[in-house]
């Protein structure tokens, strides 16, 4: 059968909803770029940021790096016009956006080997494999995705549940519940992934969904200062 308990994948999907955050590409630049950000700035400095984020703004300062306009407008009061430096600077180390003026795809270079070891893991693992290609083209339920891949709802779950977190799956609309009750749809945030081995080095470049790339807080706001 397709669903077998409703409620239970609808009390589950729901939860790891609540995982997922406005932009599935910020989702997953969040880590790197803040280690990045306190490898430039230091402790000390990114502690009074972290201070301001949250007299300003209410937010911690992951919750600021995900909505970056928050993070940009708190850098910029304490270094002013040198926060685009800064900006470029904290990401230069973790992707290269590539824009292809025959095309309208969108690549980024994964050049931080933690974002790396996210698609290279996730693309080892064959169910996690399996999950990212029934989604690439066309958004599924968890219920759909589950029973597509053949994979039992404990591990598929957990599975599921570690691409959200870590960016690689996003919502995208929902289809309604035997209740009535909304089920979110997911699908992968890339429409290709290219791996080439040079001098020992991986090289991990993704093609971006074009509407992940455009509605990125990280991105946005660096390239338009830039």
């Amino acid at each position: 059968m397709f669903v077998t308990n409703v409620l239970t994948l609808c009390l589950l999907d729901k939860m790891l909803s609540c995982l997922v955050m406005e932009n599935g590409l910020d989702n997953l630049l969040v880590p790197s770029l803040r280690k990045s950000i306190e490898e430039n700035l230091g402790k000390d400095t990114l502690n009074k940021i972290e201070e301001r984020l949250m007299e300003r703004h209410g937010l911690g300062l992951v919750q600021a790096i995900k909505n970056f306009q928050k993070f940009d407008s708190v850098l910029r009061e304490f270094f002013g016009a040198g926060a685009d430096g800064l900006e470029q600077k904290f990401l230069q180390k973790i992707v290269e956006v590539e824009k292809s003026k025959q095309t309208v795809s969108n690549w980024i270079h994964m050049k931080d080997p933690e974002l790396s070891k996210v698609f290279l893991e996730s693309f080892a693992d064959q169910d996690k494999k399996a999950i990212l290609g029934s989604v690439m083209d066309v958004p599924l339920i968890i219920a759909q995705i589950l029973e597509t891949c053949n994979i039992p709802q404990t591990s598929g779950y957990r599975k599921i549940n570690y691409l959200i977190n870590h960016g690689l799956l996003v919502a995208n609309g929902f289809e309604l519940a035997h209740d009535g009750k909304k089920v979110k749809k997911y699908e992968t945030i890339f429409d290709n992934v290219k791996v080439d081995i040079v001098k020992n080095d991986i090289a991990v470049k993704v093609q971006l969904k074009n509407t992940l790339l455009n509605e990125s807080s990280i991105l946005q706001t660096v390239q338009i200062h830039s």
